[in-house]
């Protein structure tokens, strides 16, 4: 599993750290696996032209001691300083005595103009508030360059903890970060700010609980469900339907088609697209409800399509078992009666849902989604699962928020979510909780996603027809 820790952890781990040390020892590792990545992605180190944006902090430190490994490897490095004053003293004599030279902010146009890469030194993790203007120019003169762009542990200008992008920033090429990602390498906006990460082991001893998560292929097939010799249909879970309506049937087919296809052992349907679901897939149990009378399920889906059908949201939201909430379920649904439920309850929404929810704008929520889904999940005493660019689900009773590392911008077509919501709830009556279910419904259909479309545009029947051979990789 990959983990991100916030920037207050990873201060508390380095000091510790430098207490055993000799005195810039971890400085050096860090220096160390910077100029080992930049070696890489360099066609060759020696003569090729390597410009350094020195901040005034340790950031700035670790771009020089790399810039004095690369000289002494035979780049010609140059190093812009943005702070003469206040540089790191013992990184800038290490690179002059490595041959190379530093010069001034007025001085970088000519040296940038010509760089085959540019390191980002200028602000570490504690920055805030974007980049300051000087900052910013010189950043505008590397983007004309074209040159490759690293930045050091985390591009300038984004927030280490939350991924927000308050103001001007570096956009780079690659990042090489030390010791553990940083939640803003791996969540939207700042993710498409980091370009490739590369993490490099400095030694830290962190806390078992990060403050973020990604699950890699190994953590999905460990929590997979898989039916036994003595596994029925019943045992398998059956998940209930209650989505759909007279305007909006195919949400209905949708998602019964992510919960067959997630694995559930039956599904029962709930609504008026009773014709519509059969018509695709005769093994549906429907009823014509209400919910509560259509027979067991170990969890239930409610909201996708349903209109304004408070009355089959209510009935769903008063039963004991795993609830999975989404679109206009989550309009409809009793804040009051989300808030008092004593079984696992899921929301789903996507950035626009969400703003509604809390009563602030989709752009709010989009530039802050670490922030909203922490949010939603305490108002909510609810796992959500945040929909968008970068899906987020944060647990109920706080915790590591999961990050989902899967997906395709195809996905981003109608009925998609729906798709999700069958498939998560499938999850859900299986038996797993909901942040497993949620993260691993949201991996499975990023991945479905991805093989649907394969850089063509795709449906969400195509979405939900892939979900089987992306099972299979990852078991496989």
């Amino acid at each position: 599993m990959r983990t991100a820790h916030s920037v207050e952890t990873v201060r508390a781990a380095e000091r510790a750290l430098m207490a055993e040390l000799p005195e810039g020892a971890l400085m050096q590792r860090a220096a160390a696996g910077l100029a080992a990545a930049c070696a890489d992605l360099l066609p060759r180190v020696y003569g090729a032209r390597v410009v350094l944006l020195v901040g005034s902090g340790d950031n700035g430190g670790d771009a020089l001691y790399a810039g004095a490994r690369l000289a002494r490897r035979g780049a010609g490095v140059t190093a812009v300083l943005l702070a003469p004053e206040r540089t790191h003293e013992g990184g800038l004599r290490a690179l002059r005595s490595a041959g190379a030279q530093a010069v001034p902010v007025d001085g970088a146009a000519p040296v940038v103009a010509r760089a085959d890469l540019v390191m980002d030194g200028i602000v570490g993790i504690g920055g805030k508030g974007g980049l300051r203007p000087d900052a910013a120019r010189l950043v505008s003169l590397v983007r004309e360059s074209g040159a490759l762009v690293v930045a050091v542990d985390l591009p300038s200008g984004v927030e280490a903890d939350t991924g927000e992008v308050l103001g001007d920033a570096v956009r780079a090429d690659a990042t090489v970060t030390f010791g553990t990602y940083k939640p803003g390498l791996l969540i939207d906006p700042a993710l498409t700010y980091a370009g490739a990460v590369r993490l490099v082991d400095i030694g830290l001893s962190l806390p078992p609980a990060p403050d973020l998560e990604a699950l890699q292929y190994a953590d999905v097939a460990a929590l997979l469900p898989e039916p036994g010799a003595s596994s029925d249909k019943y045992r398998r879970g059956v998940v209930g339907i209650a989505a759909g309506s007279a305007t909006y049937p195919g949400a209905a087919v949708l998602a019964v088609a992510g919960a067959l296809r997630g694995g559930a052992g039956a599904v029962r349907y709930v609504g008026p697209a009773a014709d519509e679901v059969l018509a695709r897939f005769p093994e549906v149990l429907v009823h014509a409800g209400p919910p509560s009378a259509a027979g067991r399920v170990q969890a239930w889906v409610v909201g996708p399509g349903i209109g304004d059908d408070a009355a089959r949201v209510a009935d769903v939201l008063a039963q004991d078992v795993p609830v999975l909430v989404d679109a206009d379920g989550l309009r409809l649904a009793d804040p009051s009666v989300l808030r008092g439920r004593t079984a696992p309850t899921v929301l789903t929404p996507h950035a626009g849902e969400a703003a509604a929810l809390l009563g602030v704008s989709r752009e709010s929520v989009e530039s802050g989604r670490l922030s909203a889904v922490r949010r939603l999940a305490a108002e909510f005493s609810a796992t959500v699962l945040l929909k968008g660019s970068t899906t987020l689900v944060a647990p109920a009773g706080g915790g590591p928020v999961r990050v989902n590392p899967t997906g395709s911008a195809w996905l981003a077509t109608a009925g998609s979510g729906d798709v999700l919501s069958g498939l998560c709830g499938a999850l859900l009556s299986a038996g797993l909780g909901g942040v497993d279910a949620a993260s691993v419904g949201a991996y499975l259909h990023g991945l479905a996603g991805r093989r649907a479309a394969s850089g063509a545009p795709a449906s969400a029947s195509d979405v939900a027809g892939a979900l089987p051979a992306v099972w299979r990789d990852v078991r496989g």
